[in-house]
């Protein structure tokens, strides 16, 4: 499809809170920009799957799949795309069944590896679960993922995603081992804890998404039904992706330079031409995920 540039429309809203979240990733060239308004160790247990899941079947996408992505900032559900990827916690039940009247499909986000001190099951962790701050995400901090504690709390965050209808959900920050985390996490703690994400996330019946963690694409793999990747065009960190796209999952991308808004020198051109090139699915968004900014490459 020709690339085609989305402006917000005026339109009735769903009433979503705002939330500072991890998903905007670091903001590139684009920080200082003005908005422009658009139309391992031995695991430790974990809790049982909730009763009746369904572990044989759940739906994924494909790589024509569509997608919108907004963490905060009222709702707007007038995107044509198979899916929206939202913030878990900020969205009710009655939005995703209202998506879902729309015929759309819908991705639940969540930190699986860092704690936000505004999320109401913060209390939950352990006193030493927590690592160092997350540079550039107030509130935020590395989660020791070998930790029983925080395994229980995603367990729940997955029950919940089940309970508000959610079809996928697209854990965050599950590259804790290369970062400063402060915990001493490695890479086999990594690749360890994100299987047990997809485990539990498939006994729920939900996809789940592999988020960023370029290292360790190849492995993981096949454990994981999509990718969800920021700024690998701007890094020139895409190729690896064709592990997932070569096994027919789909790649989303979130791109957030200034450059690619403003297609200087033809860089937004170039970038939509890389994107379909290669078959992924690029947006170029604000870094705060709030639809103030939106260009699809579709």
């Amino acid at each position: 499809m020709g690339m085609t540039c989305i402006f917000r429309w005026a339109m009735p809203c769903i009433a979503m809170t705002m939330a500072t979240a991890c998903g905007g990733g670091s903001a590139g060239d684009d920080a200082d920009a003005a908005p422009i308004v658009s139309a391992s160790p031995t695991p430790q247990p974990s809790p049982s799957p909730t009763a009746g899941a369904s572990a044989a079947t759940w739906w994924r996408p494909d790589r024509a799949t569509s997608w919108q992505w907004q963490l905060s900032g009222p709702l707007n559900t007038g995107y044509a795309v198979a899916a929206y990827d939202i913030d878990l916690f900020d969205t009710n039940a009655a939005t995703i069944a209202d998506l879902h009247r729309q015929g759309r499909k819908v991705i639940c986000y969540f930190s699986a590896g860092s704690s936000e001190d505004w999320r109401p099951d913060d209390g939950q962790f352990a006193s030493g679960d927590r690592g160092r701050a997350l540079d550039g995400w107030a509130g935020e901090r590395w989660l020791r993922i070998d930790s029983a504690s925080v395994r229980k709390v995603m367990t729940a965050r997955l029950d919940l995603a089940r309970s508000k209808g959610c079809d996928v959900v697209e854990p965050d920050n599950v590259d804790g081992y290369a970062n400063d985390n402060g915990l001493g996490l490695t890479a086999a703690m990594q690749l360890d804890y994100n299987r047990f994400l997809a485990t539990q996330a498939h006994a729920r019946g939900l996809a789940i998404g592999l988020k960023n963690d370029l290292d360790q694409l190849a492995v993981l793999q096949p454990a994981f039904d999509f990718a969800v990747n920021e700024q690998c065009h701007e890094y020139a960190e895409c190729a690896g992706y064709s592990v997932f796209l070569d096994a027919g999952k789909p790649v989303l991308v979130a791109e957030y330079a200034q450059r690619y808004r403003n297609d200087s020198g033809g860089a937004r051109d170039a970038l939509c031409a890389a994107s379909r090139n290669q078959g992924v699915r690029t947006l170029v968004l604000a870094v705060k995920l709030d639809d103030s900014y939106r260009f699809s490459c579709d």
